[in-house]
């Protein structure tokens, strides 16, 4: 699949603001406004997954109080805007701006194998999760019985290399842990 076919989802629309067609959105960026320079969005009704995506353009966004409102093309009263309530929002992967130097999406990390420094392959990343102090990265070994590792990302101690093009992150990080 190319980045132009990936969809991310990004968001939800979560309710209507207003009488002129403006939309309540969910958003998963940060900040969380941020979702409103991405255009056009890729809306999908429906709770699986299974209905198609409608491209949409974005006129207007801002954050308003805790929530991020946001005008879309062709949305122009309360009743339209309603109908799109539910919806998940996704971009192309190809929007996303290319990462920094030593930065990575938690995307393209998903499914990499990892190997501590004795050669060890402790499993692949299967997720990662937010914690307060920094991301995990959620490693699963399915050749020993579905065992878990949980190892901090933490490039100055635990994450010692990243190597896309071969699929592989190095750690400093014990199989027993």
């Amino acid at each position: 699949m190319s980045a132009a076919d990936e969809k991310l989802i990004v968001g939800k629309i979560s309710g209507v603001y207003g009488v002129k067609g403006w939309v309540k959105v969910h958003s998963d960026t940060e900040p969380r406004e941020g979702i409103t320079n991405y255009s056009p969005w890729y809306l999908q009704q429906g709770s699986h997954g299974e209905g198609e995506w409608r491209q949409v353009r974005v006129e207007q966004g801002r954050r308003h109080a805790k929530t991020v409102i946001a005008k879309l093309e062709h949305v122009d009263d309360r009743d339209a805007a309603m109908l799109l309530a539910g919806a998940i929002i996704a971009i192309s992967a190809e929007q996303l701006p290319a990462p920094g130097k030593d930065e990575f999406y938690w995307r393209d990390l998903v499914g990499l194998r990892v190997i501590n420094m004795q050669g060890i392959e402790l499993g692949t990343v299967q997720r990662l999760m937010e914690t307060g102090a920094n991301d995990v990265l959620v490693v699963g070994d399915s050749a020993r019985g579905g065992r878990e590792h949980l190892v901090p990302w933490t490039p100055e101690n635990a994450v010692l290399d990243v190597d896309l093009e071969n699929g592989l992150i190095r750690v400093d990080w014990d199989e027993d842990f």
